[in-house]
């Protein structure tokens, strides 16, 4: 098994809180992740999927008391939709028996449900960590490269071939569509939320123009933020916000839009290899998702992430403001000889970053003017990773 950084993250959490809620997409490793806490811990483990696991709960306040000596692993807990109030219950029996951490792991495919039941009653009680795709400081033996044209699932970065990594992308896109959401979710036509999905694949990286997709799809904005609603709360789609400043400017709104695993981008846009992805229009749009979403994972906890954009041009492509409130600018650029724009300097000024990045393709760090760092991703990512060692 590769050792996801995740694991440490989650086994510190165990000996702080009652409870981790493990967030993220289906087939991600979420499983393989708690089956390897389970290995370092006594433990038991239920799949809530499993017709024969579900029935030991008929009665889940009475199975669950006889295991208060041992972690309880839960996966896919949206299909027992009643039992977080059962859990806030026995949480508050084990702190008065003295036992204050380590009870549960709950494995969840979507944020939806689970913040919904969960935000009143486990509140104080559980930690929520999002387990994203694999990403570049993880031990996995593919290059940045393969990374980012396959993406970060397990089964699709450790194909035999990019041939059979697609086709697993393809079949996954179809299960979400078929299985998938019609479960998580109210019910949506299939192939119009595949041709939604499309369109923002064709839109990587721009601003949000609700009204745009509502005429191609022949609907209202309405449902079309619904459906947008439904891919973001199923951590397929990101909405990166614009950072809103007190300067005398008239700033772009509208919140980008971003397939947060560019394999699934490059599947949805039938890409099927290196090859195919550099001939692409989408290309650089694709690396700057890529990059978007590998720096997001290695930064600390509570870190947020906006866009600076005013209509006359200054630009920074990714604001980072971490957990200590320092402000990291980004200028990312799919060049081997990388300079920022005149806009990137403007925006600086408005922004006022402690530090300031261009993150290119290459393995080189070197200075360039105005206290700008030419960077690789992986020594930016690994950057933010000591940062988030700073804030546990």
């Amino acid at each position: 098994m590769i050792e996801r950084l995740m694991l440490q993250r989650v086994l510190s959490g165990l000996q702080e809180v009652p409870a981790i809620c493990l967030l993220g997409p289906r087939q991600v490793g979420k499983t393989t992740l708690a089956l390897a806490v389970a290995e370092r811990r006594k433990s038991i483990y239920l799949d809530l999927e499993s017709e024969h696991d579900r029935a030991k709960l008929y009665d889940p306040e009475a199975y669950l008391s006889e295991h208060f000596d041992k972690l309880v692993i839960l996966d896919e807990l949206h299909r027992v939709p009643g039992l977080f109030p059962v859990l806030r219950g026995l949480i508050d029996r084990a702190r008065r028996q003295g036992k204050r951490a380590g009870l549960y792991l709950l494995l969840g495919s979507t944020s939806l449900g689970l913040l919904r039941q969960s935000g009143e009653s486990l509140a104080g009680r559980v930690r929520y960590l999002e387990l994203t795709p694999f990403f570049v400081l993880e031990p996995t033996g593919a290059s940045p490269e393969t990374l980012w044209v396959r993406g970060g699932f397990p089964e699709s970065l450790l194909a035999a071939s990019d041939a059979q990594s697609l086709r697993w992308r393809l079949d996954f896109i179809r299960t979400y569509l078929e299985r998938d959401i019609p479960q998580l979710g109210p019910r949506l036509p299939a192939e119009t939320l595949r041709r939604f999905w499309v369109m923002i694949a064709h839109r990587q990286g721009a601003p949000l123009n609700a009204s745009e997709f509502a005429r191609s799809l022949g609907m209202d904005v309405r449902t079309v933020n619904r459906y947008l609603d439904l891919l973001v709360d199923l951590m397929l789609v990101r909405r990166l916000p614009s950072w809103h400043a007190n300067v005398a400017k008239r700033l772009v709104k509208a919140p980008r839009l971003y397939i947060r695993d560019s394999g699934l981008l490059h599947a949805l846009l039938g890409i099927g290899d290196v090859e195919a992805l550099l001939a692409h229009p989408i290309a650089g749009a694709s690396w700057e998702g890529f990059v978007i979403e590998n720096l997001a994972a290695s930064a600390p906890e509570g870190t947020e992430l906006f866009f600076y954009r005013t209509s006359g041009g200054a630009e920074v492509d990714l604001l980072l403001i971490l957990p200590g409130g320092e402000r990291w600018a980004v200028e990312i650029k799919r060049s081997l000889a990388p300079r920022p724009d005149r806009g990137f300097y403007s925006a600086c000024e408005d922004v006022r970053p402690a530090r300031r990045f261009v993150v290119y393709p290459g393995e080189e760090r070197f200075p360039l003017s105005n206290n700008i760092e030419a960077i690789a991703l992986k020594d930016l990512a690994l950057e933010l990773h000591r940062y988030s060692l700073r804030f546990p």
